[in-house]
């Protein structure tokens, strides 16, 4: 009578089974391929996990101090290899730690993983993963607007036309364009920082989704791995993935805006607004065309958007049918979560190069802001201050901007007669409004583009990057 075949010795749950898997299922479900990059965070685990079955009486401290000595050795050789371990036949990362301590160990590498699940076991190391990255991305912001605090402190007094539905609108100061940028990237600093708060649980002890059957103590676990306690329900903690959708949710926001700063600096650079050139070390040229400087970071910034927003939207719809507990699908939160964060850590850094490296065409930005009727609120501004009700005003200086267009001149160079054609109320005083640094400097409410208040701006935003 044959025998049946038995599956691999690397498997970890092949007592059920009386053959191995499929090579086609392997090719779908083994992950050690991408999993492999929480090597460090299963060690790390590993390492709090011996202490914690020491501390219940399933392990001596001979024992541990063999475990912790083995998983620091483990750490090393995972460091030194220069890709997964594929050949290894391990499945999983998981399944390659243990693997290799029992090979380092024998009986005892068999022991670690007593009242412990790779349920609650990939989920904290996907945790930490992401609690580590997070807190690299957040300093990435805080260099990216750094970045826009030297420019605002550069060009403080520069005016700039400022754009509604890409309209000239109303001059604004640089300065003020460059704080307004570093607003955004404040919330996003936030929503960031919000992520990692809630990441900061620790699911361990959880077991498969019904809590280990061992006296664990899980909130010195928790504290043990840095965490800010326990997640509080054993189904909940193995099946979360909130904090994957959030991070990547947080880190989509992030890339539009980012996406927003690249178009802005895309259009400044042409030839068309000629306001800003980006440094040669961020743009490239033409294989046919030698006069070209293509801002290709900034398309990139653009366009790398697309992806981590992808990565956000597809790991909802992984998420948006799952059962409690634990499901295979949840495989599917690693490569999404890996991508994003890194695309968004590759473009904070260049966007923090592109912005060092921006050079303003100040006499150009000041004629840019001085075109395209801009001072025309603050004409109808000068009106309701003689008593003109502001619609009235409205209506009166739209009449002044078609005189001026028919004639090819600024509203400041009509004469106080044509002027008062359709505004009667105009005084010898109107002219010293008109001009562009009354207009910006009338801008003095609270978040305004008065220099005063871009000052107190940037003075605030140094105080919260050093925060």
């Amino acid at each position: 009578m044959t025998t049946p075949p038995t599956p691999p010795s690397h498997a970890l749950w092949g007592g059920r089974f009386a053959s191995g898997p499929d090579a086609l299922f392997r090719a779908i479900n083994d992950s050690l391929p991408f999993d492999w990059r929480l090597v460090h965070q299963d060690i790390q685990g590993s390492l709090a996990w011996a202490d914690a079955l020491g501390r219940a009486g399933v392990l001596g401290a001979d024992e541990v101090a063999r475990l912790h000595a083995a998983l620091g050795d483990l750490d090393s050789e995972a460091a030194e290899l220069a890709s997964p371990p594929t050949d290894s036949g391990a499945e999983d990362v998981h399944t390659w730690v243990e693997q290799r301590l029992v090979a380092m160990l024998g009986p005892l590498g068999k022991k670690l993983h007593t009242g412990r699940s790779r349920n609650d076991q990939v989920a904290t190391d996907l945790r930490l993963w992401t609690r580590a990255t997070l807190d690299v991305r957040l300093a990435e912001i805080r260099e990216v607007q750094r970045a826009f605090i030297a420019l605002a402190e550069r060009e403080i007094d520069t005016p700039l036309p400022g754009y509604t539905h890409l309209q000239r609108a109303q001059p604004v100061l640089l300065s003020h364009w460059a704080m307004a940028h570093f607003e955004a990237f404040d919330r996003d600093a936030g929503r960031l920082a919000d992520a990692r708060n809630r990441a900061n649980r620790c699911p361990l002890g959880s077991a498969a989704l019904a809590g280990t059957g061992y006296a664990i103590d899980r909130q010195t676990l928790a504290i043990d791995l840095g965490f800010a306690g326990p997640t509080a329900n054993s189904m909940d903690g193995v099946a979360d993935r909130d904090f994957v959708a959030e991070s990547l949710g947080a880190a989509s926001l992030c890339a539009t805006h980012l996406s927003r700063l690249g178009e802005e600096l895309i259009l400044y650079s042409s030839g068309e607004f000629a306001l800003v050139e980006m440094d040669d070390a961020v743009t490239s040229g033409s294989s046919i065309m030698p006069q070209k400087k293509n801002p290709d970071a900034c398309e990139l910034l653009r366009g790398k958007a697309g992806r981590i927003i992808g990565a956000a939207t597809g790991f909802l719809v992984t998420l948006k049918g799952l059962p409690f507990a634990y499901n295979k699908d949840l495989q599917e939160d690693k490569e999404p979560l890996f991508d994003g964060l890194d695309q968004l850590g590759l473009c904070l850094r260049i966007a923090t190069r592109v912005i060092q490296g921006c050079t303003f065409d100040r006499a150009r930005c000041r004629q840019a802001a001085l075109g395209g009727f801009a001072n025309a609120t603050e004409l109808a501004d000068y009106l309701v201050e003689q008593g003109v009700p502001f619609r009235d005003a409205h209506e009166q200086v739209g009449l002044l901007v078609r005189l001026a267009l028919s004639r090819g001149i600024t509203l400041e160079d009509l004469s106080l007669a044509d002027l008062r054609t359709h505004a009667p109320a105009v005084k010898e005083d109107v002219y010293p409004r008109l001009t562009l640094e009354a207009t910006l400097a009338k801008r003095q409410v609270e978040g305004g583009t008065a220099p005063a208040r871009v000052r107190e701006a940037i003075a605030s935003a140094r105080n919260r990057t050093e925060d």
